[in-house]
């Protein structure tokens, strides 16, 4: 499972629709309804939030809205309402981490969108978070392949 803190604008076809499923996975497992993924670290970040169901659903309301963007049609109907929703921190050593990732995937996977973006110096990242100084966060499984360096 993989909940990217960057926004979702970056990620391929491919990344956004998995983005999309993955994250009503997420949703599912923080509502108890699955008993897959219950101790996934990147759900921490979510069930650290007062009301983690609440930041899921901003979440996915961020990767719909790109969806849409692109012309997808991501079902609106799986997004619960939403409530407004504080944001939550991420480091900035984790969301460069996140971008040495993401480049890595895009050069074999899309290297046409590799190229448009592997200029790009500061990303962005997906609207529900806020950044704050600090290294890559503790919930994230380092790969080697990514850097482990922030």
């Amino acid at each position: 499972m993989r909940l990217w803190s960057l926004h979702p604008r970056y990620l391929d076809p491919q990344g956004l629709v998995a983005l999309w499923r993955e994250a009503l996975l997420a949703r599912a497992v923080l509502r108890g309804e699955t008993k897959g993924y219950r101790n996934h670290p990147q759900l921490d970040r979510f069930r650290s939030h007062v009301a983690p169901v609440s930041a899921i659903n901003t979440y996915l309301v961020g990767v719909y809205g790109e969806a849409v963007a692109r012309g997808y049609s991501f079902d609106s109907g799986k997004i619960d309402s939403v409530q407004t929703c504080p944001q939550l921190p991420v480091t900035d050593g984790q969301i460069s981490y996140e971008w040495r990732h993401l480049l890595q995937k895009l050069s074999s996977r899309s290297p046409a969108l590799h190229e448009h973006w592997r200029s790009c110096d500061k990303p962005e990242c997906h609207p529900i978070f806020v950044v704050r100084q600090g290294q890559i966060e503790p919930w994230e499984r380092q790969s080697d392949s990514a850097g482990t360096n922030a």
